[in-house]
């Protein structure tokens, strides 16, 4: 394993082990806490590179890392390299550190416009994106996320890594399916050795990486400089204290208690409220709390019940009645909790 630091640009980074950009999912609360909790890096979830976009409420919340531990990452998304250099021009005069380019995406609403993964299968303009990106923002480390390839029997990650580093790339990021495969199957592993192979810059390896054992294993077969985990990381965000132990020490830690898990996802809750707003927060943070507590006992009546709740405090009453009662989840009275809450706002 490697004992120096990892740097991207004039960045030494804490560890290898990395949090996946993800839509949806990483934005800055989610990406302060697996930080707090381990992560060496992480990157913004994707930002449009289209300029009539950058005043949304979703694309400035997507670029906000205001107070966020450095280096500050952001990763846009566009398939026209003139776009795509103005709007890393933008993005680093509002602070960002870091530009990662999305060619690993394989939503379809982001491959129908040509973006994304689906960049792949179009070399001569993925390639003009890195040099345009590279040279709009010179001396800010660009950094690119890509598959395997378009299909898996166009697996070009290989020639696109080597063309991408004498475009200016600083770091690779590759995910172990093909465009193609989207979320199906089996990551590989050998075409990301392959392109660990073919260059120089550090190769971060992607997919399916969801145990310190794993991350390991990875790490050896690819020889890559770092891993990135992302769905594994969905409600278990100390799975990358978890990763750094494990491959500094060869010991496994022990899996956090109730009470811990508790603390971390109030802590997320109360950060998630701040950051989105009380109204639309109370619905985007569902789907974590989903994450985190659906494969403990009783969750799955709680949920159900839990998802109906209108108010921060009805919800953050509700996980603390989850975690203190000690009867099964299924019997909280969530009606209640929403009736408490609604009762203090009233009061207020």
């Amino acid at each position: 394993m490697h004992s120096s630091p990892l740097r991207i640009g004039p960045y030494e980074l804490r560890n290898r082990v990395f949090v996946a950009p993800m839509a949806g999912v990483t934005d800055r609360p989610f990406r302060q806490l697996c930080k707090r909790l381990g992560a060496g890096y992480a990157v913004s979830e994707m930002a449009a590179s289209n300029p009539r976009l950058w005043a949304s409420v979703k694309t400035s919340r997507r670029t906000n890392h205001d107070g966020e531990m450095e280096p500050r990452a952001v990763q846009l998304a566009g398939a026209d390299p003139a776009m795509m250099a103005e709007a890393a021009r933008f993005n680093v005069d509002r602070g960002a550190q870091i530009i990662d380019i999305n060619m690993g995406c394989p939503a379809k609403k982001v491959c129908n416009v040509a973006a994304g993964s689906a960049l792949m299968a179009d070399e001569p303009t993925a390639i003009a994106i890195v040099e345009a990106v590279a040279s709009a923002v010179a001396g800010v480390p660009i950094t690119v996320k890509i598959r395997t390839g378009p299909t898996p029997s166009q697996r070009n990650a290989v020639r696109l890594a080597r063309d991408f580093e004498r475009a200016g790339a600083a770091m690779i990021a590759v995910h172990g399916r093909t465009r193609a495969c989207a979320f199906g199957g089996h990551a590989e592993y050998e075409t990301i050795a392959a392109v660990k192979a073919a260059v120089t810059i550090p190769i971060v390896a992607n997919g399916d990486i969801d145990t310190p054992q794993k991350a390991r294993e990875v790490l050896m077969r690819t020889g890559a400089d770092a891993v990135m985990i992302g769905r594994a990381a969905q409600g278990r965000p100390w799975i990358f204290r978890e990763i750094t132990h494990y491959l500094a020490t060869g010991e496994l830690l022990a899996a956090p208690c109730a009470d811990e898990i508790r603390s971390v996802l109030r802590e997320h809750l109360l950060d998630h409220y701040q950051f989105h707003g009380e109204a639309s927060g109370v619905r985007s943070v569902r789907k974590h709390v989903n994450w985190y507590l659906c494969d403990r006992a009783g969750a799955q009546p709680f949920l159900a019940r839990f998802h109906t709740l209108e108010t921060p405090e009805a919800q953050l009453d509700a996980v603390d009645r989850f975690f203190e009662l000690p009867v099964p989840p299924a019997v909280i009275d969530i009606d209640a909790a929403n009736d408490k809450s609604y009762r203090q706002a009233e009061s207020a």
